[in-house]
């Protein structure tokens, strides 16, 4: 991706594999800033306070913390207990960290600093390369859509949620990535973004990276996107996943639920694009997902530029009201109109029988 005419990835190395540069999403819309990470618990840090996020890019920087272990002769098998409890529904974090273990373990010490980078940057290659083929997938979803209009001139209008795109990532995105792909191919594409509080993921990192790449959107309050459905104004919602389980139950950023419904009721398609390092094949009861509780400042705060164009943490709640803040809700399978996958799309009860044999665990 692209930020004012240069291209970044949101995760990687500097040249002598010492130091882990992100981009800071703490930041963002208004600051772009890039954080140097040294150290793994400096990468835990990242992970835990949201400076890295997205499931997909949360299991890559999980892989780097894992080659900052080796760096410093941390223990291994502690450094990857602290990382997979860092945040504990994204599935990506625990896949990451057990294939560096995997790769590093028959290691020798002496061998496991250089094997650990090469391993963390596959993980992000693959990333990558998962999510363009993401895209394209998508991309025909979305001609399909334009198929059944009266006029192939007219715009396709997407909801999202949160903050699926190259953010979420180390680059192209999940949900966004065949929207990128729609508009690239010369698609007339509008994207409805929810505001996605309570961190408002959608408003300020999906609105900044659309502008980025000149997508046509509209910040919409979370509230009105069930008035938005009714009126006829979104032809398909395509969200990203945190966790998916093996019967196609979709666990995402918290308001995805209220979304699928309205969607469900207003006959509109409900698409989660998931890259397949996300899918849980050993879990079948989404009520064994651990859902994630973060602090209630998340609420009761909020976070935006002063009139001196300085970031600012305000208050916004009562002095003494408590809030509830977990992170993810889960959307039934029977909710879901397919499954965006770097191997195709799937129904729900299609997914674990077409795309099981074609992934290696």
């Amino acid at each position: 991706m692209k930020v004012k005419e240069k291209y970044y990835r949101t995760i990687w190395p500097n040249a002598d594999n010492t130091i882990v540069n992100i981009i800071d999403q703490t930041k963002l819309p208004h600051v772009f800033e890039i954080a140097e990470i040294r150290t793994l618990p400096q990468m835990i840090h990242a992970i835990k306070t949201m400076q890295v996020r997205g499931a997909p890019l949360i299991g890559a920087a999980a892989a780097y913390g894992m080659a900052l272990a080796t760096l410093h002769l941390d223990d291994l098998q502690e450094a990857a207990k602290l990382l997979i409890h860092s945040r504990p529904t994204a599935l990506n974090l625990r896949w990451a960290v057990e294939r560096m273990l995997h790769t590093l373990l028959p290691q020798t010490h002496a061998n496991r600093n250089a094997a650990a980078w090469l391993e963390a940057a596959r993980i992000c290659d693959e990333d990558v390369q998962m999510n363009r083929q993401i895209g394209q997938h998508g991309l025909n979803v979305i001609q399909k859509v334009v198929a059944l209009r009266k006029t192939s001139t007219a715009v396709v209008n997407i909801l999202t949620h949160c903050n699926a795109g190259w953010l979420a990532t180390v680059d192209v995105g999940t949900a966004l990535a065949p929207i990128y792909a729609a508009h690239d191919a010369g698609l007339s594409v509008h994207v409805w973004v929810g505001e996605t509080r309570p961190r408002n993921q959608g408003a300020s990192l999906t609105a900044w990276e659309l502008a980025q790449y000149g997508v046509p959107h509209t910040v919409v309050a979370d509230n009105a996107i069930g008035h938005l459905m009714q009126v006829g104004a979104v032809d398909m919602v395509i969200v990203g996943a945190d966790r998916v389980t093996a019967l196609g139950d979709v666990c995402n950023k918290i308001g995805t639920y209220l979304r699928a419904i309205a969607a469900k009721d207003n006959h509109i398609p409900f698409y989660a694009a998931v890259p397949s390092p996300t899918i849980d094949w050993s879990m079948s009861d989404a009520n064994h997902i651990e859902i994630e509780h973060r602090a209630s400042e998340e609420v009761s705060h909020i976070q935006g530029l002063n009139a001196a164009g300085h970031l600012q943490h305000v208050a916004i709640l009562p002095a003494g009201s408590p809030a509830f803040n977990p992170a993810f809700d889960v959307t039934p399978a029977h909710m879901v109109t397919g499954l965006m996958t770097e191997h195709g799309v799937y129904s729900p009860a299609e997914l674990k029988q077409a795309l099981l044999p074609k992934i290696s665990l």
